[in-house]
């Protein structure tokens, strides 16, 4: 039985090539254009990272753009998972000076953190001391809220034991199941959840035939889970965001 569940948007589809079918990211006019429909639609959580190619900066402009505006909506980003322009590619380094480097420009490019997630966060990770350091760096600048994305059972167990964390986030869907115990973890540990791949990557939803259906039993699959938190839908799409809103709310 879900409890206090809203729809949020992921950001990773509006900066790098990402999903089943590899999609390439959209123009930054058109990422604009989105960000703007998503505010307009009551999406007020969105979910970025420095490891999602050029999505902090769009995402950056746009709050820019927002002034005051945008005093409503929850900035979720990350440290941990980097990029590399030159070769397209993402990599880790939970090291400190590179996640506080990463913490620096993330701030740069989106002007407030509102909750700052450790990336990767491997049970190695969640042990480093210089994770703990960096951590201690993020709340020095003003960060209160921080949380852990997580994608095996014992770095969830160790997130959530932990005390450090107010959220945890993971991919759930239809298609894997494997992390469901974290949904207990979080609920006794008084954390919310972040649930990631609603749709498989794109796995669930066909190109054609009905989608709306699928949406809105991929999303219900979901909130027959007890937890507090935001299911993240990622788009480069304000059709397909209209979609997903549509399913959330059940008016199909």
């Amino acid at each position: 039985m879900s409890t206090d569940i809203s729809l949020g948007l992921g950001l990773l589809s509006i900066g790098r090539a990402w999903g089943h079918r590899q999609g390439l990211p959209p123009t930054e006019d058109d990422a604009l254009t989105l960000l703007d429909h998503a505010v307009a639609q009551g999406v007020t959580f969105f979910d970025t990272a420095p490891a999602y190619g050029t999505s902090e900066t769009t995402f950056g402009r746009f709050l820019e753009s927002q002034g005051a505006k945008n005093s409503h909506l929850t900035i979720a980003t990350k440290m941990g998972e980097h990029w590399n322009a030159e070769e397209q590619a993402a990599f880790t380094d939970h090291s400190y000076d590179a996640l506080c480097r990463s913490l620096d420009k993330s701030f740069e490019r989106l002007g407030r953190i509102d909750l700052l997630q450790i990336h990767k966060a491997t049970a190695t990770a969640l042990a480093s001391k210089d994770v703990e350091r960096a951590i201690a760096y993020a709340r020095s600048n003003g960060i209160d809220a921080l949380g852990a994305s997580i994608s095996d059972l014992e770095a969830a167990r160790i997130a959530c034991s932990s005390g450090a964390f107010a959220t945890i986030q993971f991919p759930y869907n239809q298609l894997f199941t494997a992390l469901e115990p974290a949904f207990a973890m979080a609920r006794d540990a008084g954390m919310s959840v972040l649930v990631n791949r609603p749709f498989g990557m794109g796995q669930i939803v066909p190109d054609n035939g009905d989608r709306l259906h699928a949406l809105q039993s991929a999303l219900s699959f979901i909130q027959k889970q007890s937890f507090n938190g935001v299911i993240l839908t990622g788009t480069r799409s304000p059709h397909h965001l209209d979609e997903s809103i549509a399913a959330f709310q059940g008016k199909l």
